[in-house]
Parts: structure tokens; sequence; C-alpha cells
């Protein structure tokens, strides 16, 4: 079949799929016995390179969920290790399987040389560049706090790393939100990034901006939002960068800046880092509840990959 339905970054999605994935991803979190054997008969290759709790898991369950069987491959199963191109593993596998959960912590390039066949949709679990998935869950979840994504306003403190990217490439396609990303000197986003994010909440009427002064930031928010300041399989030339970090832990002290803002983050969390234990366990975290829409949000991404593939 010609033209599959990938998922490799958010920018590729138009707005009425962006927008129907949120919303199908809500209907599962809300109505669970949507978790019919839709998928039934398919087969789901999930394979991980990199370390992974939610998002492994978040696809494993919701196509064992919606009644599809999964082949899960781990780090060193797949004779890409002995040189096989990554091309020719994609080709090889789409003669055996229904779709392709990957992570390899590698260039979006990567995820584009599996997705070269055209029988086998492939979605990207984390690229070194962008984390999509993790934004759709990210959106479903404001959209379950608030009643819609419309007008939502958040505050992103810590690295301009793939779990920004890809909230900044979302959120921003959204009428009237607004996206303030706070970042240390030297973490921000990409630059071709800041420019499609910004060129999008131009379209769509609203805000984006950046700073890398934190002390000035305060006013309304309805969510905080921060990651872990050690991005899962990539490192830090700069080996005094904790102290350029140090200043952006959330805490209740920051958190308190933004009256009624309830805190997210993407987890794994490293407590007393880039988060204190009281903002992580208080009253104020949905972190928990994020993590859990992951699987909702995989539900969605499962049915809209395979539908008429």
């Amino acid at each position: 079949m010609v033209g599959c339905r990938h998922l490799i970054s958010v920018s590729k999605l138009s707005d009425e799929e962006l927008f129907g994935l949120v919303e199908r991803s809500v209907e599962f979190a809300v109505r669970p016995e949507r978790y019919r054997n839709s998928l039934s008969g398919r087969v789901v290759g999930i394979y991980f390179r990199n370390l992974s709790t939610r998002t492994r898991t978040a696809f494993s369950a919701a196509a064992l969920r919606l009644g599809a069987g999964i082949v899960s491959y781990g780090p060193g199963d797949l004779q890409e290790n002995t040189g096989e191109t990554v091309r020719d593993t994609g080709e090889v596998l789409s003669r055996m399987l229904d779709a392709l959960v990957v992570r390899t912590a590698g260039p979006d390039a990567e995820y584009a040389a599996y997705a070269a066949q055209s029988r086998m949709p492939v979605i990207n679990a984390m690229s070194k560049e962008e984390h999509p998935t993790q934004a759709i869950a990210d959106l479903a979840t404001v959209r379950l706090e608030l009643g819609g994504v419309d007008g939502a306003r958040v505050v992103y403190i810590g690295e301009g790393n793939n779990s920004a990217v890809a909230l900044a490439l979302a959120l921003t396609r959204f009428k009237a939100t607004e996206l303030l990303v706070v970042t240390p000197p030297g973490y921000g986003l990409p630059p071709e990034v800041s420019a499609a994010a910004a060129e999008c909440a131009r379209a769509s009427g609203s805000k984006f901006a950046e700073t890398r002064d934190l002390r000035g930031v305060k006013g309304e928010a309805d969510f905080v939002y921060t990651t872990r300041w050690q991005t899962t399989g990539t490192s830090k030339a700069d080996p005094s960068w904790r102290q350029v970090f140090e200043p952006y832990r959330v805490d209740e002290e920051l958190l308190a800046r933004f009256s009624g803002a309830a805190f997210m983050h993407d987890l794994p969390a490293h407590r007393g880092e880039e988060v204190s234990e009281a903002v992580l366990e208080g009253s104020a975290s949905i972190a928990f509840d994020q993590a859990e829409n992951k699987l909702h949000s995989a539900a969605a991404i499962l049915e809209w990959c395979l539908e008429g593939n």
C-alpha cells in the first residue's frame, strides 16, 4: 500500500489530524469501553533500543487492549547489529508486521528510513530531535483538565529537549494558547523549532515566547511543565551543566508564582533535581495522570495509523 500513515513528527500532521488524535485520546480516557477489538488480527512491532517505562508499556498495553498481537524487540535482537541497514530492516519488517513502534534516540532521518517502505506505518516513540507521542499525551492531559486545549496557558521550564520540541510544535497549533519556554542559557529550543512554533502561533492567534530569565517569570498559567535535566539517551558536553540548571528547579516557591497552576512532568522524575519532592507529590501535580494518558494516546495513535491500512 502506498501512503502509510506514519507518525514521525508532529509537524507532519495536519491540524485536523492533530486535533483528532487528541480528542480520540480523551475518548479512550473517559470511556474505557472504547477499548474494543478494533485492531483484532493485527500485529504490532515494539522495537526499543533505548530505555523506556511509560512509552513502551503504553504502546504494548494499548495494542493488546485493542486486540492486536505484539512482537517486542530489545537493543540486541535485530540484525542491524550485524550491519543490516535500517532501510532494509524496515522493508523486511513491513512484510510481517502491520505497524512498528520504534525508539532509537537517533535522528529523525533514521525513523524516515524505517518508513521508506509502503506497507507498514512507523511510529516515532522518541527520536533525538522530537518526542511526538509525548505531545499527544500532553495535550490530552490539558484537554481533560481544562475541557479544551484552546486558550491553554503553559509555562515550560527546563531544557529545550525533544519533549519541549514536540510540545512547542503541537500546542501552538491550537487557538489562543500561550506557551512560554524558559530554558537555561545554551539549552534552548533549536532555532528552526522556535521559528516553526512562532509561525504556528501567528497562524492560530496564539502566543509563543522564550526566555532565559526565570527570575522575571510569573503571572497567570494553567500549567507549569518540566522534564528531566538529563534527557534519556543524551549527554551534555559541559561538565558544569548542573550548576547552570540548578536555578531552574520547580519547587514550591517557584510553583507559587503561578496561582492555581497544575504541575506537569513527562517522567521519569529525578526528585530534588528538576522538581522537588513536595511539588511532585503535591496537590497541584498531575504528572501521574499525564503518564496514564500515554496509554490512551498510544491507542489513538495506533488506531489512526492503521485505519484503512
